[in-house]
C-alpha cells in the first residue's frame, strides 16, 4: 500500500472533497473518455446517487459536476471564470469542454438527483452519460467519490476491493498497518517521516518532494490568514456568521493581559481551524487534510506549534506532514476517510489522528509515541456521526474542526508523557472505526437525514 503525501493532502476548493472536488474530478475523467471515443456526442447527462444526491445542493455537487463537464478542475479552479461559465451554460443549455464540440446540457433536465437506493459500490455514486443526436446513450461510466477527492470507476473500485492487501507497493517501506510501520521503524532505525520520505523518493526527486510539501503549507497558511480576515454571512441559507475574525480580534486585544486564562490557548487552536473551515464553507481554496470537511485540523495544529510552542521550526513542517500522511494513509487503507461511508469519525477523527501524530513527531516523539498519539486522538472520535445541517459543511463541521485540533494537541501531549506503551493499538482503533462505520445507520452518514440535521431548524 502506498498513498503519497500528495494523495492525502490535495490543493482544491470547498466545500467538500467528496461532494465537490470528487464530482469535478470524475467529470474531467469522463471528458477524457469522450475525447478518446470514436462516437460523436451531441449531449451530456449526469445523475447523482446516495449521499451525493441527499446533500448535493448543500455541498455544491450539482455546480461542481456542471463545471467539471465544462473543463474545470480543482487544482486550477478560478471562481470568477467558473461563475461566468455557469451562467452561460444555464442560458444557452450548451457546454463546450476543451477539445470537444459544443454539447447540449440543460442543468434543469440533464442533471438528476436520484434519492432512491445508493449505487452498490459506495455511498457517493454518480453516473455520467454522453448521448447522440437522437438522445440515445453512446457512452456511460459510473464513478464513486470515495473521500478526500479520490475517485474510482465502478470497475476500478471492484478491482481495488478484490486486490486489497494482496500486493505490496514497490517502495522501501511498504507498511500496510501500524504494527508493520513500527516494526520497520525499529529495524531501520528511522523515524516514520524518514520512512515516508524514502517511499516518496521512489516516485519523485527530493527537490520535487520538498517543493510540493512547501506548496501545501503555503496554501494551508494562506487559508488560515484569509479566514481570520473574512467577515459576513456564509452562503447556503443557514445564515451562519463568520466568527474567526471576531475571535482573532479579541485574542489579539487580550494579549499581554495579566489576567489571561491558561485555557485561552484552546481558543487559538479553535480559531485557526475555524478560519480554514469558514473559508472552505465559502468555497475557497483549501487543502484536503484528509478531506475538506476536516481540512482545518492539521493546519491548526501546525500553526499552533509554530506560533505558540518554543523551539518550533518551519524546517520541520515536512516531517509533520509526512508523518501525518503516513497515519492518514493507514486510516484510508484499512477503514475510510469518507463521512458518507463511516461518519465524521472517518473525517475529523482521522484528521485528529494525523495532527496528533505530526505534532508528536516534531516534538521529538519516538515512532511508538507517534502511533500512541494517533490512537488516542482517533479513539476519542469513534462513533462520531456526520449530520450536517441542511447538507452544508458549516454546522457542526466548522466548530468540530476546532475541537478536533484541541484533541489532537492533547493526544500528542499525553503520548509524550509516556513511553509509547498502551493497551489499545492504532490498528485496533482503525478497525473499530471501520466496523462502527459499517454498522452505523445510513441517516447518520452524510445524508442529512438524522442527528443535528433534523433537530436544528434550518430554514
Amino acid at each position: 500500500m502506498f498513498l503519497s503525501v500528495f494523495d492525502m493532502f490535495k490543493v482544491g476548493i470547498g466545500p467538500s472533497s467528496s461532494h465537490t472536488m470528487g464530482p469535478m474530478v470524475a467529470a474531467a475523467r469522463f471528458l477524457d473518455l469522450l475525447r478518446a471515443s470514436p462516437f460523436q456526442a451531441h449531449g451530456l447527462r449526469a445523475s447523482l446517487h446516495g449521499s451525493l444526491a441527499f446533500t448535493g445542493v448543500g455541498h455544491a455537487t450539482d455546480r461542481a459536476t456542471i463545471l467539471g463537464l465544462a473543463g474545470f478542475v480543482p487544482e486550477s479552479y478560478d471562481a470568477e471564470r467558473a461563475d461566468a461559465a455557469l451562467d452561460e451554460i444555464k442560458q444557452t443549455h450548451q457546454i463546450t469542454p476543451p477539445g470537444l464540440r459544443a454539447l447540449h446540457f440543460d442543468p434543469g433536465k440533464d442533471l438528476a438527483f436520484d434519492y432512491g437506493p445508493a449505487l452498490p459500490g459506495h455511498a457517493n455514486g454518480m453516473i455520467l452519460r454522453a448521448t447522440d443526436a437522437q438522445g440515445d446513450v453512446i457512452l456511460e461510466e459510473t464513478y464513486y467519490s470515495i473521500g478526500g477527492g479520490f475517485v474510482l470507476t465502478a470497475e476500478e473500485l471492484a478491482e481495488t476491493s478484490g486486490a486489497k492487501g494482496k500486493t505490496r507497493a514497490d517502495v522501501p517501506y511498504p507498511f500496510e498497518t501500524a504494527a508493520e510501520m513500527l516494526a520497520m521503524a525499529k529495524d531501520s532505525g528511522l523515524s516514520i517521516a524518514a520512512m515516508k520520505r524514502a517511499n516518496e523518493l521512489r516516485f519523485r526527486t527530493a527537490a520535487e518532494l520538498d517543493r510540493g510539501i512547501a506548496r501545501l503549507w503555503e496554501v494551508m497558511g494562506a487559508c488560515i490568514d484569509r479566514g481570520m480576515e473574512g467577515s459576513g454571512i456564509l452562503p447556503g441559507g443557514l445564515k451562519v456568521r463568520r466568527r474567526a475574525k471576531g475571535i482573532h480580534d479579541q485574542l489579539l486585544a487580550e494579549r499581554g493581559l495579566n489576567m489571561q486564562a491558561p485555557h485561552t490557548i484552546n481558543d487559538w487552536m479553535s480559531l485557526y481551524a475555524m478560519a480554514v473551515n469558514e473559508e472552505n464553507a465559502a468555497g475557497g481554496q483549501v487543502v484536503t487534510a484528509p478531506t475538506n470537511g476536516a481540512a482545518g485540523v492539521v493546519p491548526a495544529v501546525i500553526r499552533y506549534w509554530l506560533d505558540h510552542v518554543p523551539g518550533a521550526a518551519p524546517s520541520r513542517i515536512a516531517d509533520f506532514l509526512l508523518t501525518a500522511a503516513a497515519i492518514g494513509g493507514l486510516c484510508k487503507h484499512n477503514a475510510s476517510i469518507s463521512g458518507a461511508e463511516c461518519g465524521c469519525q472517518a473525517e475529523v477523527g482521522s484528521a485528529a489522528a494525523m495532527g496528533a501524530a505530526g505534532l508528536c513527531a516534531v516534538l521529538g516523539g519516538s515512532p511508538e509515541q507517534v502511533e500512541n498519539a494517533a490512537e488516542i486522538a482517533l479513539e476519542h472520535h469513534l462513533g462520531m456521526t456526520c449530520d450536517p445541517v441542511r447538507g452544508l459543511v458549516q454546522v457542526p463541521c466548522i466548530e468540530r474542526n476546532g475541537l478536533g485540533a484541541i484533541k489532537a494537541v492533547s493526544a500528542a501531549s499525553l503520548s509524550m508523557r509516556g513511553d509509547g506503551q498502551h493497551l489499545v493499538s492504532l490498528d485496533a482503533c482503525i478497525e473499530t472505526m471501520r466496523q462502527t462505520g459499517r454498522d452505523m445507520h445510513e441517516k447518520y452518514k452524510e445524508t442529512s437525514l438524522g442527528g443535528l440535521a433534523v433537530n436544528v431548524p434550518n430554514c
